[in-house]
């Protein structure tokens, strides 16, 4: 059985000279008393026949309610974890307080019978890499490294 693809988009700016990555704060209850570790890049899910740039464009506008500001992405490969993850790297600005991400049903609290929607990103924010090592889950920070590697080489 084919491993689940999931493709998305780090995007990085500059300020004072020195690179800064967006990252998304997981939404839902398992999430929400949870800081470090509890980032993510922005990424969805997609079939394995669609194309992963694409499918990372399009989980980028869902997660984060605006198109990815770049028109070039760069390649950060793959990370193989639950699932198979495909990060672009993207050159752009945008305003993280004003992200809306889709939401997804989940019954809460456990067993009660009730079905609430969460965002699947409650927040944005600009990290210095630094940072964004100890707020990012931890399956995702070789895309740090190899951003590093990109804007270096």
């Amino acid at each position: 059985m084919p491993p689940v693809r999931s493709s998305g988009v780090l995007l990085y700016r500059f300020a004072d000279g020195e690179p800064q990555v967006l990252l998304g704060h997981m939404g839902g209850p398992f999430w929400a008393r949870k800081d470090d570790g509890a980032w993510t890049v922005p990424k969805g899910e997609h079939d394995p026949d669609e194309d992963g740039e694409a499918a990372a464009r399009r989980e980028f506008a869902e997660e984060l309610g605006c198109p990815v500001p770049a028109a070039t992405l760069h390649p950060l490969g793959e990370v193989r974890g639950r699932k198979l993850l495909a990060v672009w790297a993207a050159e752009g600005d945008l305003d993280a307080d004003a992200i809306t991400s889709n939401t997804f049903a989940l019954e809460w609290p456990p067993r009660s019978g009730r079905v609430q929607e969460f965002p699947e990103i409650d927040r944005a924010a600009w990290f210095d890499v630094g940072t964004a090592r100890t707020k990012l889950v931890k399956a995702q920070l070789p895309f740090l490294d190899r951003l590093a590697a990109h804007l270096a080489g």
